[in-house]
C-alpha cells in the first residue's frame, strides 16, 4: 500500500476533479471508499486514467466502452471495475 502524504492525497483528489458531474460523483465515491488502500501503482494508473477526456472517461466508467490504447492495462481495468461498483 502507498503511504500517501496529505499533499499527495490532495493532488490525487484535485486531478480527479472533472468537468462532468457524473465523473466527479463516481470518482469521489471510489476515492472515499478505497483511497487508503491504493498502492503507488494504483495512484500512477489513476493519474494516467484521469488524462482521458471527460466524455471518454464517462463512457468507460459507465461500462459503455473499455479502456483502450495506453489505458488498456490490467491495473486500469481493475481500478475501473472498482469505480463502477463503488
Amino acid at each position: 500500500m502507498a503511504n500517501l502524504t496529505e499533499l499527495e492525497r490532495a493532488r490525487l483528489r484535485w486531478r480527479a476533479r472533472r468537468g462532468l458531474l457524473e465523473n466527479d460523483l463516481i470518482i469521489t465515491a471510489f476515492l472515499d471508499r478505497y483511497e487508503d488502500e491504493l498502492t503507488d501503482a494504483d495512484v500512477s494508473s489513476l493519474t494516467h486514467l484521469f488524462e482521458m477526456d471527460d466524455n471518454t472517461l464517462l463512457e468507460v466508467l459507465l461500462g459503455k466502452s473499455e479502456p483502450a490504447g495506453d489505458y488498456d492495462t490490467a491495473n486500469i481495468h481493475r481500478l475501473v471495475k472498482l469505480m463502477r461498483n463503488a
